[in-house]
């Protein structure tokens, strides 16, 4: 059988291990160490000088940003529906309510009008949401403009979570820097990856500051281990800073060969009327992590059905994201929708999309998906 083509798997540039042999040679192997000061100082000049905590997971960089942010236990949180679970859990985290929004078509983000619906609803209702988590699902940029507006008539601040979007930008500004507080992912399947790890940036360096702290077991400054406030074991570690440092040199080549593989996908199926790709808006750039399709069923072709035919090609393709609101574990939590994720589940797929895809593979997926359709 063939070797098997990945979704999303990682593409190492060869400057990483540079740094990992200096890490082991300095002998600097904890979550302390230059590797970790070098990768947050190239990740605030890429993103416009801001302030960044290099960290575990993006997930654990939204949980530190809802803390520092003041969310508690009874508070709401406003976040998209259609997303990751590693969006909403550290609401739950903090025994918050997740009040989930759905998209609106052109984006597939959080929906500006349902959001500020969402928001009025629940100040009537005696609760006025203490954050916005938003989310660039796919490397796609939301409606900043719109969604930050709304944000900000009401006083809320907001968690944007550009895990998927690093590189991407709106109005010619890196997404992640729009909100109060950004979050990046470089999970093993990410546009760059330090295999796991995540960070938290934010012009607030104050916040930045603050996570630092809650990152690594909140000890205060003092000989033996002093401990005022609740911390968590949220540092990355000098070694994967290391392979992040090796990373940020390729990461826009990482981005010009995930759109190539969109242009390859979009100009391969144009002529099917069957399938259509979210677009970019003006002043828009997307890093196009994923390429993902919609696929207007019929008798003869279904998501479920080209997933399972790649399937045995040994090809990887996956669902869109169920949206949280349709999550068992989530399922009394408040939602405000149209309907738009659930048909984006429910007809669409991604496609594989690595950076490192050869065109021997691409030459593979073409003959299944043209076999298929």
């Amino acid at each position: 059988m063939n070797n098997r083509i990945f979704l999303s798997s990682p593409h190492m540039g060869g400057a990483e291990l540079d740094y990992i042999n200096e890490a082991f040679d300095t002998n600097w192997i904890s979550p302390v160490g230059p590797n970790i000061a070098g990768f947050e100082k190239d990740i605030s000049a890429y993103a416009h000088n801001i302030s960044v905590a290099a960290l575990t997971s993006g997930t654990a960089a939204i949980h530190l940003a809802l803390i520092i942010l003041g969310v508690k236990e009874g508070d709401e949180v406003i976040c998209s529906s259609f997303t990751f679970a590693g969006s909403c859990n550290p609401i739950a985290y903090l025994k918050a309510t997740p009040v989930f929004v759905d998209s609106e078509k052109d984006t597939w983000n959080i929906d500006p009008e349902l959001m500020r619906d969402a928001i009025e609803d629940r100040i009537k209702k005696g609760k006025k949401p203490k954050a916005i988590v938003l989310v660039h699902l796919y490397g796609m940029p939301a409606k900043m403009d719109e969604l930050m507006a709304v944000a900000r008539e009401f006083e809320i601040p907001v968690v944007e979570d550009a895990a998927e979007a690093l590189g991407s930008s709106y109005k010619g500004k890196k997404l992640g820097t729009f909100g109060d507080i950004g979050v990046y992912s470089f999970n093993g399947n990410k546009i760059i990856t330090t295999s796991g790890g995540g960070a938290m940036v934010s012009f607030n360096q104050d916040y930045i500051e603050k996570a630092k702290f809650l990152a690594t077991q909140a000890r205060d400054n003092a000989p033996h281990y002093e401990h005022t406030h609740i911390g968590y074991n949220y540092r990355m570690s000098n070694i994967s800073a290391g392979i992040g440092r090796g990373q940020m040199q390729v990461l826009d080549k990482h981005i010009e060969y995930r759109r190539q593989n969109f242009e390859f996908y979009k100009n391969l199926l144009r002529n099917d009327d069957r399938i259509s790709f979210v677009e970019e808006l003006n002043e828009t750039f997307s890093n196009r992590w994923l390429t993902t399709i919609v696929i207007k069923q019929d008798n003869n072709i279904s998501p479920r059905g080209l997933r399972e035919f790649l399937e045995e090609n040994n090809v990887e393709s996956r669902p869109l994201w169920k949206p949280m609101h349709m999550q068992p574990v989530y399922d009394q939590a408040p939602y405000y929708g149209n309907g738009t994720s659930e048909y984006l589940f429910q007809h669409g797929l991604c496609l594989p999309s690595g950076s490192n895809m050869t065109d021997e593979e691409r030459l593979r997926i073409e003959t299944c998906l043209l076999s298929y359709l």
